[in-house]
C-alpha cells in the first residue's frame, strides 16, 4: 500500500483502469478532505452534511472513471469539477422536490396493514434554523458575487444548463462555467 502512496494521481488512475483496487483506497483517502472541504459551504434541502459528502463522494468516483488524461490538465482539477457538478445536481434535484414522497414517507405495518409511523419531517427548530441558513447564505452570495455571477448561479440552482444560460446571456458556456468557480472560490475564501 505504502508504494502506491507515492505515486501520482494520474499514475494511480492508469493503474486503477489496468484492475489495481488497491490504488483506489489512496486516491479516495487523498481527496476525502477535499469533497468535505466543497460540501461544508452547501445546503440539501431535506439532506445533511453526510447526504452531501456522499454526494461528493459519487462525483469522486464519477472522476476516476471518466478522467482522461489527454483532455484534462490535471486530475485535481477534473476532481473538483466533478465533485463540485455532483454536489449542485444534489442541491438542484432537492430543490425540484422531486423525491418529497419520498423523504416525507408513513411506514405501514406488513402485518396490520395500518400506518404506524407519523410523518418523518423535520422540527419547527431545525426548519427555522435551515431558513436562517438559507438567508446568511444568500446573503453572502449578494457581498461577494457581481450582479452577473448571481444571475448565472441563480440560473443555474433553478436546473438551467451551462448551454441554456450561455445561450440566454448571450456568451460561451466556458465562461459560465468560469463564473461558477468563481464563486465557489469566494464562498470558499468566506467560509475558510
Amino acid at each position: 500500500m505504502e508504494r502506491w502512496e507515492q505515486l501520482t494521481d494520474e499514475q494511480l488512475i492508469e493503474n486503477i483502469n489496468a484492475g489495481e483496487t488497491a490504488c483506489m483506497d489512496v486516491l479516495i483517502e487523498r481527496y476525502k478532505r477535499q469533497v468535505r472541504n466543497q460540501a461544508r459551504p452547501l445546503y440539501l434541502m431535506g439532506g445533511d452534511s453526510d447526504d452531501l459528502i456522499q454526494e461528493g463522494m459519487l462525483g469522486l468516483f464519477k472522476a476516476i472513471r471518466d478522467y482522461r488524461p489527454e483532455k484534462s490538465d490535471s486530475f485535481e482539477a477534473f476532481a473538483g469539477l466533478c465533485i463540485s457538478r455532483q454536489l449542485y445536481s444534489a442541491i438542484q434535484a432537492a430543490g425540484r422536490l422531486k423525491h418529497a414522497p419520498l423523504n416525507s414517507y408513513v411506514e405501514l405495518s406488513p402485518e396490520l396493514g395500518e400506518a404506524v409511523g407519523g410523518l418523518k419531517e423535520k422540527s419547527p427548530e431545525e426548519l427555522v434554523i435551515d431558513q436562517e441558513n438559507m438567508q446568511s447564505l444568500r446573503s453572502e452570495i449578494l457581498k461577494v458575487a457581481t450582479p452577473l455571477e448571481q444571475e448565472i448561479l441563480n440560473a443555474y440552482l433553478n436546473g438551467q444548463s451551462y448551454t441554456e444560460i450561455a445561450q440566454r446571456l448571450n456568451k460561451e458556456p466556458k465562461s459560465i462555467d468560469n463564473a461558477l468557480q468563481r464563486i465557489r472560490r469566494k464562498l470558499k475564501r468566506i467560509d475558510g
